[in-house]
């Protein structure tokens, strides 16, 4: 089954009983948002533009290429509006997708609505799975790169980038003491090797610290207000 790095990420940050993302600093737009910046690199239909000069941020621009899928058709068409930074785009491509993702997953027998409401009051859409086969490949195919020390492919390298950023790495992978520690390293080393084209590297690379910008912004507010 054909899945988007995004819709891939969904599925390992929902808790399969209850059909919610867990608790997080980071609101999950930002980095649903990030996975698909990662995949339209992957595709070649986006790039880092070189920054002016040192002070600015360098900014994502469109490429020639095409895509054939309508989430990364949205949004290609919200990057070629103007140059912005990953970490600007991340959050403004990320509004409304979960649901989104969600939608298109329950479709394909992965996912099952459930609307209800909070203490009777507050109405929430859950989606818990409905079958777990493509979440598993996608979590064995995770920890042998990143665990086993298997060879790289890109979107593992890509979704386990967005997880370490996120902290969710270990929780996913089921991971503990030196086993975290070592998977967290591992991550770090895959960013630095030539896991792909320089090219696609940095705007892989520009998604994942737009998630670790907005994660330390979040627990930095939290910290300063309580």
């Amino acid at each position: 089954m054909e899945t988007l790095i995004a819709e891939d990420l969904l599925l390992l940050l929902l808790d399969d009983e209850k059909g919610t993302t867990p608790a997080m600093w980071v609101d999950v737009r930002v980095p649903l948002g990030a996975a698909v910046l990662a995949e339209l690199a992957l595709r070649g239909a986006v790039v880092v533009e070189p920054a002016t000069s040192r002070w600015r941020t360098p900014k994502v621009a469109v490429t020639e290429v095409p895509v054939d899928d309508d989430v990364l058709a949205t949004a290609r068409a919200l990057i070629a509006e103007k140059p912005r930074t990953a970490a600007d785009l991340a959050g403004r491509v990320g509004d409304g997708l979960e649901d989104r993702l969600a939608e298109r997953l329950a479709g394909r027998g992965l996912l099952e609505r459930h609307d209800d409401r909070v203490l009777g009051l507050f109405p929430r859409t859950r989606w818990p799975a409905t079958a777990s086969t493509h979440e598993a490949a996608v979590r064995d195919r995770l920890a042998a790169v990143v665990v086993a020390g298997a060879a790289p492919d890109e979107r593992s390298v890509a979704l386990a980038g967005i997880l370490g950023a996120l902290d969710r790495l270990a929780p996913v992978l089921d991971l503990r003491g030196a086993g975290a520690r070592d998977a967290k390293r591992r991550v770090a080393a895959l960013a630095e090797s030539d896991w792909a084209a320089a090219a696609v590297r940095e705007a892989v690379q520009a998604a994942v610290t737009a998630v670790t910008t907005t994660a330390v912004i979040a627990t930095t507010t939290v910290a300063t207000t309580s």
